[in-house]
């Protein structure tokens, strides 16, 4: 049995930071926000982040790409 995952604590407020500044949510961040959604011990303000960046991808202030990082 694997051991669950956890995210590091400023992990959410990072991505979300970082999408809102390059506009692009990559596929390592959705591997992080797939974790974060997963984990049941998410407070009320980290399930709000991550509404808020779903959101901002449904109205296209931020777009869904295929590379793993911004960074080149």
């Amino acid at each position: 049995m694997q051991p669950p995952v956890q995210l590091l604590q400023s992990a959410l407020g990072d991505l979300f930071a970082e999408a809102n500044a390059t506009g692009c949510l990559t596929l390592a961040d959705r591997y992080g926000l797939m974790a974060a959604i997963l984990d049941d011990s998410l407070t009320e303000e980290e399930r709000r982040c991550i509404d808020r960046l779903l959101r901002a991808v449904c109205r296209g202030r931020i777009k869904v790409v295929d590379e793993l990082s911004t960074m080149h």
